[in-house]
């Protein structure tokens, strides 16, 4: 299904623009089926021994090594702190949902019968977003719902087919949080101790937007509670404000870098809408290669922006249609494999990740983010080389836990 210019709302078309988008008319929708973690389980181009030694080794199958960072210290930690999302995600398995990864999450709640009287939708976006803090998310953004994002489909995990991506009717906004990664742990990507930062943050998630939701559905109006199933949650974050796509295929958040991960939940319930932010963080990326060099594999691209030419040229895991960087997710989670977890160098690397709470920090920021022009993105590109960080070994981490 394609969407031209002329099927698009006006809402959407604007948004589109405040963020930079640009959508041809040979876009379709991405099929969840075609995502480089599902095709490992279907397609024999991408299934292996070891990406089924990677997926075993998230449970007891570990196969730790003498690699620093590959312990068996490490792989517990890293298994441990994803314990509460596998909790979730494996509860449906036998009715072919992965809830929050190929599947919404399903609700522990109905909606209440009688709605609550609401404030305004400001005041009431306000609010949701305070609330969400009070759980524990890090960052949050409303936007309105775009069914361009949404799975075509998604997969029967028990037969690995594709089947009907629906949500309820009336679903119009959706809530994006942010949910930032430790950034010790990010410094020793990469590695199976480094993982536990990813894992860390899908236990919470899964703990926050289901809390949030249920919140919502008790006051009378229906929430759908979503990781990294349902639809892309990238264009949503960047629609929502809460950062710019960059050349890592990850969003730049101005508080966190890329050290973030994302949940959402589609509501019906009114709230005032956040808009795109243009945060100049892209435009330092235009010139900024470190992570394409770092990248192992050289999945990530060189050039600017682009529909899928560069690296992903041909790649069903690739979306097309839309301009922007895109990886080559077939040799970018080959290496994932062969690791036995993930790999996340060109999160590490990114001059956005690193905390900005010094002086200098927050001068440099300033100076990458356009704060003087082109000439200042100079400066703190030269500045983010003299000052990058090497790896963080994982056994001065274990170190340092110990105090």
């Amino acid at each position: 299904m394609s969407y031209p210019a002329n099927r698009l709302p006006d809402h959407l078309r604007e948004s589109d623009r405040a963020a930079g988008f640009e959508v041809t008319e040979a876009f379709e929708r991405f099929s969840q089926m075609n995502d480089i973690f599902t095709r490992a389980f279907w397609d024999e181009r991408v299934k292996s021994e070891d990406t089924e030694a990677f997926f075993a080794s998230y449970r007891m199958e570990a196969a730790p090594r003498r690699g620093d960072g590959f312990t068996q210290k490490d792989f517990a930690l890293r298994n441990a702190s994803w314990l509460i999302s596998d909790l979730i995600s494996e509860r449906s398995c036998e009715e072919g949902v992965r809830e929050g990864f190929q599947g919404a999450i399903r609700a522990d709640t109905p909606v209440a019968p009688e709605q609550a009287e609401l404030q305004s939708p400001e005041e009431e976006a306000a609010q949701i977003k305070a609330i969400a803090k009070l759980f524990g998310a890090d960052l949050l953004g409303i936007t309105h719902r775009d069914d361009r994002w949404h799975y075509s489909d998604r997969p029967d995990v028990r037969v690995m087919e594709p089947i009907a991506n629906d949500l309820p009717e009336g679903l119009s906004h959706v809530i994006v949080m942010g949910h930032a990664m430790d950034a010790e742990l990010v410094e020793t990507y990469p590695s199976a101790l480094a993982g536990a930062a990813t894992g860390r943050e899908y236990s919470h998630e899964a703990a926050i937007v289901m809390q949030l939701a249920a919140y919502i559905r008790n006051l009378g109006y229906n929430a759908v509670a979503s990781m990294n199933d349902t639809a892309l949650v990238i264009p949503y974050a960047i629609k929502a404000g809460l950062g710019e796509y960059g050349r890592n295929q990850m969003v730049l958040t101005p508080e966190f870098g890329p050290r973030v991960r994302f949940s959402k939940i589609f509501t019906d319930m009114p709230l005032a809408v956040d808009g795109p932010r243009d945060l100049g963080m892209k435009a330092y990326c235009e010139e900024c290669d470190v992570c394409a060099v770092a990248c192992p594999v050289k999945a990530l691209p060189f050039g600017p922006p682009d529909f899928g030419q560069e690296v992903a040229a041909g790649s069903q895991s690739t979306l097309r249609g839309v301009k922007k960087w895109s990886s080559n997710a077939e040799a970018c989670f080959s290496y994932w494999a062969k690791l036995k977890s993930d790999c996340a160098i060109c999160m590490r690397v990114c001059p956005f990740t690193q905390p900005r709470t010094d002086s200098f920090g927050k001068r440099w920021y300033r100076l990458a983010t356009g704060a003087y022009g082109a000439r200042g993105r100079a400066v703190a590109r030269k500045w983010a080389a003299r000052r990058a960080k090497p790896r963080l070994r994982p056994q001065e981490w274990w170190a340092r836990l110990r105090g």
